[in-house]
Order: structure tokens, then C-alpha cells, then sequence
């Protein structure tokens, strides 16, 4: 099992956040992926903060590569929106289509995972 963990939940372990064990776990066991588009939503912010350290960490992250289907992207906000799921932006879109081509569970805080999961055949880290 590898889990590919989005923004969210970096962000909350960041600040400590009541769900820093779970992520401890999958860190400790070697468990954890992300993406560019993952650590180009987070480095920059640290960079400001100059979290070299951090920054250094995340860059040696396991990290799948980005294999962008702009026509399965089409295909999933279709079928969100024809199942009254509105308001997927195409970067959790992206992450969906990673997690699929990669066979990964996705380990997030963000609400619009659920809202997907209800459309799309996704695996969320629980």
C-alpha cells in the first residue's frame, strides 16, 4: 500500500494538527508519495517562511510522476457535474487521475475527496 498525500493534510501536520499520528505512521513506514503539483502548492509558502529544511525533506519524497489525460480530466469533471457534484477544481481532479494511474490510496482533509469518491472509483486513506 503506498497513499499519496495531498496538501491538506501537509499543511495540518505543519501546524501540528490532530492528525499528525496518522501521517507519523505512514512516514515511519515508508508509506507516503506526492506529486509536483503537491509540492508546488507547499513550497513555495515555505520558501517565504525559508523552511529550507522542510523543503529539503519534501523534495526527497517518493514522487509519482504526472501523466496529465486531459480527456479522462474532461470525463471526471463530466461525471461530477452530472451527479450534481459541483465545484472539483481540475488540480484535485489531477490528483484523483494520479492516484488511479499509480493504484494509491489519497490521504486528505479536503471535503471535495468525499464528494468525488461518490462519483469516481477513488480510494481515500481513512
Amino acid at each position: 500500500m503506498s497513499v499519496l498525500i495531498d496538501t491538506s493534510v501537509w499543511i495540518d501536520y505543519f501546524k501540528g494538527g490532530k492528525n499528525s499520528e496518522k501521517l507519523d505512521y505512514l512516514i515511519d513506514n515508508n508509506l507516503i508519495l506526492v506529486n509536483d503539483l503537491i509540492l508546488t502548492e507547499l513550497i513555495p509558502l515555505l520558501k517565504i517562511k525559508r523552511q529550507n529544511h522542510l523543503i529539503h525533506l519534501l523534495e526527497n519524497i517518493k514522487k509519482l510522476p504526472l501523466k496529465l489525460n486531459w480527456q479522462e480530466l474532461i470525463e471526471f469533471q463530466f461525471k461530477c457535474l452530472k451527479k450534481g457534484v459541483n465545484g472539483i477544481g481540475i488540480p484535485d481532479l489531477i490528483i484523483v487521475q494520479n492516484a488511479l494511474q499509480n493504484d494509491c490510496e489519497i490521504y486528505t482533509l479536503d471535503k471535495h475527496f468525499r464528494l468525488i469518491q461518490k462519483v469516481l472509483k477513488i480510494r481515500l486513506y481513512t
